[in-house]
């Protein structure tokens, strides 16, 4: 992981500050959802504010990423490689790495793309709620320069009323493509739930 002095540095040099409500005292495993997820920019970006924060958040990225050298640098910059060509039940294999680890924070770009869409995926809060793990939301909010992150959100187990909750949170923040940022209508997003 690089030096939170350079994560700090990097952020201050692209005029973006960290709030983050835990002042440190996060917890030992715990989700990280993210967004909006509008840029591959964003991927530079979460490895500053990691550094910064100093908590060493995990991603997950496509199986084939972390083939060969590239695979090397992934896994060392903290990648959890995903199978996506087969049927495959990730969300339990997640939930038993939290299971197996005694520390494990993993971020997850809740809408699964950099384009914009109407709702989020579902993945991120089966895998918390599978694992029995808080999440802790982190908005990429380049409207107003700030990356922030919420205390731990405990899971109630009404999926309606937590995913309302999360809709809510990230609702018009703007990411760094604004057209691609997520604005919230709960006729459309929860449906099905």
């Amino acid at each position: 992981m690089m030096p939170a002095w350079l994560g700090h540095f990097m952020l201050r040099l692209n005029g973006m500050k960290i709030v983050d409500h835990n002042n440190g005292d996060w917890p030992k495993k715990c989700v990280v959802p993210t967004g909006p997820h509008t840029s591959n920019r964003d991927f530079p970006y979460g490895l500053y504010i990691r550094a910064a924060v100093s908590q060493y958040i995990r991603f997950v990225g496509k199986s084939t990423l972390f083939k060969g050298p590239m695979g090397a640098a992934m896994k060392w910059m903290g990648g959890v490689p995903v199978e996506r060509t087969k049927r495959t039940n990730f969300v339990q294999a997640v939930a038993n790495v939290f299971k197996e680890r005694e520390e494990f924070k993993l971020c997850i770009a809740m809408e699964g793309t950099r384009s914009k869409v109407d709702k989020f995926k579902t993945g991120f809060y089966y895998i918390a709620r599978t694992a029995d793990v808080p999440m802790v939301f982190c908005k990429f909010d380049f409207g107003n320069k700030v990356i922030e992150f919420s205390k731990p959100y405990y899971l109630t187990g009404n999926v309606r009323e937590d995913m309302d909750f999360i809709y809510r949170h990230f609702d018009g923040v703007k990411g760094l493509v604004p057209e691609n940022s997520f604005d919230y209508d709960p006729e459309v997003a929860l449906e099905g739930l």
